[in-house]
């Protein structure tokens, strides 16, 4: 077991085996990585446990640095855990490369059902009863974090002390269909507060737009870079800094009258899911619903003409940008998804999709619980977040928008305290 210190904290990295299955604990097994975090100064006095679970899905928790951003007020009087969720991070992974030993599209797509949030609060319940002898930790769950969070009370709540959310307190009946109509709008709103700040970036995503309408254009990674792919850059919106990022990328995007390399690279970096491609496999699954997902962004987009290219390409609109949207084509488009493409759309067609809340324990809830239910966020829409937030019997929600949905991120502890304290008011 490695152990190893940086500025004012010890870390140790921990491995787990967890069944893929957890309806059959003797099959397949998987290997789960975490990093404990604990203060230098408190490592004598053997404080609580406070798992963290990361957005995404399909993202690794974040490595920390010494005592940054939230974890600083965490280590007040936590040990943190931070959870690289079933094939993300270090934990057995889900790609192309591993899922090529499969022999038909069928197994990988049954295989990929594996890892949504009942799946991952399962293996936090085997780690749990490892690490603190069968007593319940806090959890704090951040955007999709939040989601398993809420699956937790729902079905292990015995194995939580105080649960905390930011950001990702879901519909406990919303479709994605249900989610798209409620987002497409607020990423529409969210173009237009662009570029009443940066009004020349409407000239210069419309001139990128075009240039790529008439001509075939490739990123370095040979992926096709198309009006619809540069369009999803939007996703960015939804952070704090987001706009200013964008506004910055179009800032100079041409050379000799071709897109510049330099915007290609940054391009690519920002559309790849070589580091999640779980993000874009389960995506839409790890919404409420039990039927099938059927590509519901690509089809809830035709109902909002707007985010169509068309009047951009061929006259004088502004382009609008997409958000946290995933489409069929880029599962053609990038070479990390596009092996995995026939199981995505087996996923996409699958019915029934267990259910991932429980309403009624909900409403039974007696876990000290608060949330972070920011006013504007882009990914998890507002309508829905608080009326789960008043079905969690004593959850205590905070709705504001002093934060977009990076708000743990970026606040320097600042959420997360307001949550800590929020949840010991609901005792």
């Amino acid at each position: 077991m490695l152990s190893y210190r940086q500025p004012g904290t010890v870390l140790r990295d921990l491995t787990f085996t967890v069944p893929l299955d957890h309806s059959e604990p003797g099959g397949e097994q998987l290997k789960l990585f975490a990093r404990e975090v604990v203060a230098a100064d408190k490592l004598a006095s053997d404080p609580p446990w406070l798992l963290y679970l990361q957005g995404g899905p399909g993202f690794g928790a974040n490595r920390p640095n010494g005592r940054d951003g939230w974890l600083d007020r965490a280590l007040n009087e936590y040990r943190v855990l931070l959870l690289d969720q079933r094939g993300t991070g270090r934990s057995s992974p889900a790609s192309r490369q591993t899922l090529a030993r499969f022999g038909t599209v069928r197994e990988q797509a049954d295989y990929l059902a594996h890892f949504r949030a009942d799946s991952i609060v399962a293996d936090a319940e085997l780690i749990r009863k490892q690490l603190t002898g069968g007593r319940p930790w806090s959890v704090l769950g951040q955007s999709f974090g939040g989601f398993c969070v809420v699956t937790y009370l729902s079905f292990a709540p015995d194995g939580v002390r105080e649960a905390l959310v930011a950001g990702g307190l879901p519909g406990l009946d919303t479709t994605p269909d249900d989610v798209y109509r409620a987002t497409y709008p607020i990423v529409a709103a969210r173009n237009r507060a662009h570029y009443d700040r940066y009004p020349q970036d409407v000239k210069r995503a419309r001139q990128v737009a075009q240039y790529l309408a008439g001509n075939e254009t490739l990123l370095p990674s040979g992926a096709p870079l198309t009006v619809r792919a540069f369009q999803s850059l939007g996703q960015a919106l939804g952070s704090s800094a987001g706009s200013h990022e964008l506004h910055y990328l179009l800032e100079d995007p041409f050379a000799a009258g071709e897109l510049a390399d330099d915007f290609l690279y940054q391009v690519q970096s920002r559309l790849t899911f070589a580091g999640a491609p779980l993000y874009a496999v389960l995506h839409e699954a790890c919404h409420a619903g039990t039927g099938p997902t059927d590509w519901a962004a690509e089809r809830i987009r035709d109902e909002f003409p707007e985010f169509s290219a068309e009047a951009a390409v061929s006259g004088d609109d502004p382009l609008f940008f997409t958000g946290e949207m995933i489409y069929p084509w880029m599962f053609e488009a990038d070479p990390v998804l596009r092996p995995l493409r026939r199981a995505a759309n087996l996923l996409a067609q699958r019915d029934p999709w267990p259910p991932l809340y429980d309403a009624a324990r909900l409403a039974a809830n007696d876990v000290p619980a608060a949330a972070a239910i920011y006013y504007d966020d882009m990914y998890v829409p507002l309508q829905y977040s608080a009326r789960t937030g008043a079905a969690i019997r004593g959850l205590q929600a905070w709705v504001t928008n002093e934060h977009q949905h990076d708000g743990l991120r970026v606040s320097n502890g600042r959420v997360l305290d307001r949550l800590i304290a929020l949840a010991r008011r609901a005792v």
